[in-house]
């Protein structure tokens, strides 16, 4: 069945669920406050015309009306005061209806953000590691922040205040149509010429925000991996270099939103002027109404207030439309997270026994339809011993790990991994994932606490537990010199720790799973020869019957595995003992040859 994708609609809807009644509230009170604030208008016209004035009371007015059914107009002219008071009133009744307004819509804006917040997370933490190796960290980051607050921000703020807009023109529009209908068409001819250049310049505007915030995620991603890699930056002294590269694409981004800025310069200009000459238009035509006993003197002032509070929402209709185009290329771009395809297991996914043969059987793999890593690769690996593999850099070593983890998926006719004859395809992930514990190349440590980050795999892990794991990583002495011991706080991706102690903290995490099938993908690469037998004597003592991958750069790491896989560019080059493999006099042979050899060529 084909995956519904969200349209940009589709997916405020979505986002909208939890906070829409608060923003239903907010429009009813804008409402409420759009009717009062027209209100004034009229006591003031009543006033100057009927009650300071000698023009006869009109009683169609709702004003007019409930003078003449209190006290009769005679009877303010003596009590001012009442009038001034009823004004006092409305503009607080409109003061307690507005907070109301702003307080709902302030709920509505933060459930909002919280709801957008959570979707985003927990539909990121589903995609697969395919789709996290092709997006930037930077990038996501930025669609996760800054896009979603500018959704918030037109959403909680421009698309209300249409709302309101809409309410206010047409009460506006209503009111200036009973006192003068020359004067009313007049104001109204400048709308469809704001709503015009508006579109107009939208279409500009989209393809403009995009790239502004395509280069500011660029951006972003460039402080990410400066920000995480400080280490490598600093021993390779290449501060000036990556300063140059920050302040070039800074430049460039700063440029864009120069170009913006200009066309919004243009656009805002326009809108000022066109509503500049309306309001002179207004003026200008309603002194000559008045002059020729058109309109009373009330009348106009009237007119005036009212249309200075169409003219403001009228310009300020035409500036959401730039905003409309930012939030529309932010939707976009938090569109694409949302309709990225989750990773998914098969319909009757299967939770075999894990401890048993694993079988590659002719598994050809490439992370691109270009290039492929693995070539019609074969090899069984049995139950409960030992498995090494070596290979050279790029020759697919992690690769096979990646697959039978299914961190990747092998695509169909390309092989197949089986687990006592199941195919890893046919199982489901969370399964394979909790019953193959993997250390990977590069440790990954979380800015937290050592006893957390080891007892992360398990909730009910004790301190012993988690020693146990670290005593035989052989990491429990380091730790327990630290003034803090396991509680010593870990920083940002590790870098508190050596090499050499990440990797054996996140061998001890590993071990704390207890799984069946067990990976060590180059994890003992940072520690000294003398820790790393250590370190195989001690697993091999407490393992029990779990199934051991090796794989790694160093024979001595790998010469005692019951059997060992020698990949080559991607293809199975020998296979056996440490015994066999040197008797074959080949690849393993010569690698043999000259790590053996260093030590006494160094003495």
């Amino acid at each position: 069945m084909k995956k519904k994708e969200f349209t940009k609609v589709s997916l405020i809807r979505e986002f909208l669920k939890g906070s829409k009644r608060y923003f239903i509230i907010t429009i009813l009170f804008s409402l409420f406050v759009s009717v009062l604030d027209m209100l004034p208008s009229q006591i003031i016209r009543v006033s100057v015309d009927s009650v300071i004035g000698n023009e006869p009371l009109k009683e169609g007015t709702l004003v007019g009306r409930v003078i003449s059914k209190t006290y009769g107009a005679e009877y303010f002219k003596t009590h001012l005061w009442i009038l001034a008071l009823a004004i006092i009133v409305i503009a607080a009744i409109s003061t307690t209806c507005g907070y109301i307004n702003r307080v709902s819509n302030t709920k509505g804006a933060e459930t909002l953000v919280e709801t957008m917040r959570n979707m985003l997370f927990s539909h990121i933490q589903k995609l697969p590691f395919s789709w996290h190796m092709k997006n930037q960290t930077g990038d996501i980051i930025q669609r996760c922040t800054s896009d979603v607050d500018m959704v918030r921000n037109f959403i909680a703020e421009q698309l209300i205040a249409i709302f309101r807009i809409v309410i206010l023109i047409a009460v506006s529009v209503t009111f200036m149509f009973s006192m003068n209908v020359k004067l009313t068409v007049i104001a109204l001819i400048c709308i469809p010429i704001i709503v015009i250049y508006s579109l107009y310049f939208h279409s500009k505007f989209s393809d403009l925000f995009m790239e502004c915030d395509e280069n500011e995620g660029i951006l972003s991603a460039i402080c990410q991996e400066n920000l995480t890699g400080v280490r490598v930056v600093r021993a390779f002294g290449r501060e000036n270099f990556e300063k140059d590269r920050f302040e070039a694409q800074n430049k460039k981004y700063t440029n864009l939103w120069v170009r913006v800025l200009k066309f919004l310069a243009l656009f805002w200009g326009a809108g000022d002027f066109i509503s500049g000459v309306q309001v002179m238009l207004i003026i200008v035509f309603g002194v000559v109404e008045c002059v020729n006993g058109n309109m009373t003197a009330g009348e106009f002032i009237a007119f005036v207030s009212y249309n200075a509070m169409l003219v403001w929402p009228v310009r300020q209709l035409g500036r959401m439309v730039s905003e409309m185009s930012k939030a529309g290329v932010s939707i976009e771009r938090i569109r694409y997270i949302m309709n990225s395809d989750i990773e998914k297991d098969k319909e009757n996914a299967c939770t075999p026994d894990m401890l048993t043969d694993i079988c590659f059987d002719h598994v050809s793999f490439g992370y691109n339809k270009e290039t492929e890593i693995l070539h019609d690769v074969s090899f069984t690996i049995k139950k409960g011993t030992t498995f090494g593999i070596l290979g050279g850099t790029g020759s697919g070593k992690s690769t096979l790990m990646y697959l039978m983890n299914r961190l990747y998926d092998l695509p169909e006719g390309n092989g197949k991994i089986t687990f006592g004859g199941v195919d890893v395809a046919d199982m489901k992930a969370e399964w394979v994932r909790s019953n193959v514990g993997m250390v990977l190349q590069e440790p990954f440590l979380f800015s937290r606490t050592i006893k957390e980050n080891i007892g992360i795999t398990k909730e009910e892990l004790t301190l012993s537990d988690i020693r146990e794991a670290a005593r035989i990583a052989c990491v429990d002495d380091a730790i327990s010199e630290f003034s803090k011991g396991y509680d010593t706080m870990v920083g940002e991706r590790g870098v508190t720790l050596s090499g050499g102690q990440k990797q054996r903290t996140a061998i001890a995490r590993m071990l704390t799973q207890k799984t069946p099938v067990m990976v060590f993908d180059d994890s003992l690469s940072a520690v000294d020869a003398e820790t790393d037998a250590k370190i195989r004597e001690a697993l091999k003592e407490n393992l029990g019957e779990s199934t051991v991958i090796l794989i790694s750069h160093r024979i001595t790491t790998l010469m005692q595995a019951d059997c060992i896989l020698v990949l080559d560019d991607g293809k199975v080059a020998e296979l056996g003992s440490h015994e066999e493999l040197l008797a074959k006099n080949g690849i393993y042979k010569k690698i043999y040859d000259m790590q053996l050899s260093m030590p006494e060529e160094i003495a």
